[in-house]
């Protein structure tokens, strides 16, 4: 588990990067963090993935910055972070130990980048977790890579979500596994260090309830690991 530089159109960029244990090489994931940024949360689903046998890596896509300002920058144009993104497959691909073959794997604010970027962007693979599905899904959507996407019941800013996506992918022909958790809410999946969150961000997410949810995210990480081993390895 180390940290790399990975050079983009926009300057270098700082990575975490886990490695399996063992001699590879190994297929890819890149990690795509939620509004949180780099937290010891996505560094963990770093490791994970990395003892599952995949090379994951991280890419800071605040780059240091103010995450606040990063977010809402993001938010009005997501063409610097997929742009990021995408160099950091390449960069990943093009490594000795990675087989070339790599998925994507994004949570919250993540999770809806790894869906813009399941067509068209050369990933064999994305999970989407709790991820926004676009308006017009099923034209956004079409040509997509396999996608495995995980949602909660109780997320009520995603309400249907799931619904919407599967049927989306479904159109189109994409092979997918998309499930609603019932009693999880947003964020089931990222188990944040309370030091990892801003004091502004805390009453947002006690008013919205979201908070790690054992059971489901323990489904939801077999799922996932069970996809990635059908369309990565």
């Amino acid at each position: 588990m180390i940290s790399v530089t990975v050079p983009t159109p926009q300057g270098d960029m700082q990575a975490y990067v886990a490695t399996p244990s063992g001699e590879g090489p190994w297929p890819g994931v890149v990690v795509v963090h939620d509004a949180l940024g780099m937290s010891r949360d996505v560094r963990n689903q770093a490791d994970w993935l990395a003892g599952a046998g995949y090379l994951a890596v991280v890419p800071d896509l605040y780059r240091g910055g103010r995450k606040l300002t990063c977010f809402m920058r993001f938010i009005r144009d997501a063409s610097q972070p997929l742009g990021d993104i995408d160099a950091t497959r390449d960069w990943l691909a093009g490594r000795a130990d990675c087989t070339g073959t790599v998925g994507v794997i994004g949570y919250c604010m993540g999770g809806g980048f790894a869906l813009m970027l399941a067509p068209g962007h050369n990933f064999a693979a994305a999970s989407v977790n709790y991820g926004v599905v676009p308006k017009d899904a099923e034209r956004a959507l079409a040509g997509a890579c396999p996608v495995v996407g995980s949602y909660g019941e109780r997320d009520f800013g995603l309400r249907g979500a799931a619904a919407k996506l599967s049927g989306a992918l479904a159109a189109n022909g994409i092979p997918h596994d998309v499930k609603e958790y019932p009693g999880a809410t947003h964020g089931f999946l990222n188990d944040h260090d309370p030091a990892d969150i801003p004091a502004l961000a805390k009453p947002l997410l006690k008013l919205t309830g979201m908070r790690y949810h054992d059971p489901s995210a323990q489904d939801a990480r077999r799922r996932i690991l069970e996809f990635f081993a059908a369309h990565l390895r």
